[in-house]
């Protein structure tokens, strides 16, 4: 003799409902469809929404990894109140306030001050005009996070010195049609004879911060860059962070040293500015966080109007099953059993939306993922979709508990006796 057990008895109305369901399911394909379109529509939504944004996000993320979240910039800057007063010229960065920020800035991990000509370059008969030459000291390839490929870096010598030698990228060997190690040979620059001791690697340049294409690149000791042009100035100074968490405190040392030696009273403002990528890396995680909770919010109206629709066809459905539902009651069933009946076949319906919003989502996400390089990444996180089930489920539960209640309430008698 078989004893059904309570748990037993809730897992077998549990099973048979489910089956009804998906058999009312199966014998109304068209209104199904259409019933659950705005669950579909809003899971199809969260799935697209949240992949993009994942894939953007992540797209983001390499570009600022790849440039750099522990960089810090410093330049000099004229204030509006200062115009009239002061020339830009003045408000650049000296040698002094280098040497100070290298001396005094201990969340500093490397600095590099940046001096910049443009100059033609030859080798042979080619020759290439306008190509920008940045000065450097050696610490600019820990920053840059750029090795030198053959050859070497510049010494202590070199900028003590002012040495006429200079690192070049394998793009400026294409184009000056060098031989492949170009170490050892001679190019002109702006006329002045100058060794190629080292060859960097070419880094395409981000479509977020440098155009998405590559250039000649060429580079000599900063020391030789303000001799080959005297009438330049540090056109700005980069560092790197020890770790990316000093990069309040980084600001507040180095504006507190340039504010010092410039002599700036409390009332002054800043003559220079400090930016520091990880502001920016902040800034936009909580862009993307806000965007994450408009477009849920927007997703979550096209759930509720879904929800809605289930509603609405629920209470069709318990309309045209009332005398299915006297006369179960007629014999004996409880209002219970009816309740859950209901209930179940709405949370049914809300997941089979879910699953077709699932499958329309993913789609989407490979035409989104063709669309464009920063969105290769795009895919819906776990996550995402356990929410989006979770949501259809409970949009089942929320939307069908009213028609649920309604048939498990209907009078047996007056059950059987409707038309």
């Amino acid at each position: 003799m078989i004893v059904f057990t309570p748990v037993m008895m809730i897992l077998r109305v549990m099973s048979q409902t489910v089956v009804l369901a998906l058999v009312q399911i199966f014998n109304n394909k068209i209104r199904t469809f259409l019933t659950t379109l705005g669950i579909i529509v809003a899971v199809a939504s969260i799935i697209l929404v949240m992949g993009a944004l994942s894939g953007m996000q992540r797209g983001v993320l390499d570009q600022f990894e790849q440039f750099g979240v522990k960089r810090v910039f410093m330049d000099g800057t004229l204030p509006q109140s200062m115009r009239g007063k002061l020339s830009w010229r003045d408000v650049q960065l000296k040698q002094e306030e280098v040497e100070a920020i290298r001396e005094y800035v201990t969340s500093l991990e490397h600095f590099c001050p940046m001096y910049f000509g443009s100059y033609s370059v030859q080798y042979n008969e080619i020759i290439l005009e306008g190509i920008r030459t940045a000065g450097i000291e050696p610490s600019w390839h820990d920053i840059e996070h750029r090795d030198i490929i053959n050859g070497r870096r510049f010494t202590k010598i070199d900028l003590e010195q002012r040495r006429n030698v200079c690192v070049i990228n394998e793009k400026a060997i294409e184009e000056l049609n060098m031989p492949t190690n170009a170490v050892g040979e001679f190019v002109l620059l702006s006329g002045r004879r100058f060794l190629v001791v080292g060859i960097v690697e070419t880094m395409e340049q981000s479509g977020m911060f440098g155009g998405g294409d590559t250039q000649t690149e060429i580079y000599i000791p900063i020391s030789t860059a303000m001799n080959l042009n005297p009438d330049g100035w540090i056109n700005f100074a980069q560092g790197e962070l020890k770790d990316a968490k000093l990069a309040n405190d980084a600001v507040a040392e180095i504006t507190f040293v340039l504010r010092k030696m410039r002599g700036l009273e409390p009332d002054d403002e800043d003559t220079f500015d400090v930016q520091v990528m990880q502001k920016y890396l902040d800034d936009f995680k909580k862009i993307g966080l806000v965007m994450t909770m408009i477009t849920g919010a927007v997703v979550l109206v096209s759930l509720i109007v879904g929800g809605i629709g289930i509603m609405n066809i629920m209470l069709v459905s318990v309309s045209e099953r009332t005398r299915e539902i006297g006369l179960r009651k007629a014999m004996g069933a409880h209002p219970l059993v009816i309740l859950l009946q209901f209930l179940v076949e709405a949370v049914v319906l809300c997941l089979a939306g879910a699953v077709f919003g699932i499958a329309v989502g993913q789609l989407g996400l490979i035409g989104i993922r063709q669309a464009h390089e920063m969105l290769e990444g795009a895919a819906a996180p776990l996550w995402a979709i356990v929410l989006s089930a979770g949501l259809s489920a409970l949009a089942g539960i929320g939307f069908g508990m009213f028609p649920a209640i309604r048939a498990a309430l209907l009078n047996p008698i007056d059950a059987l006796r409707h038309e």
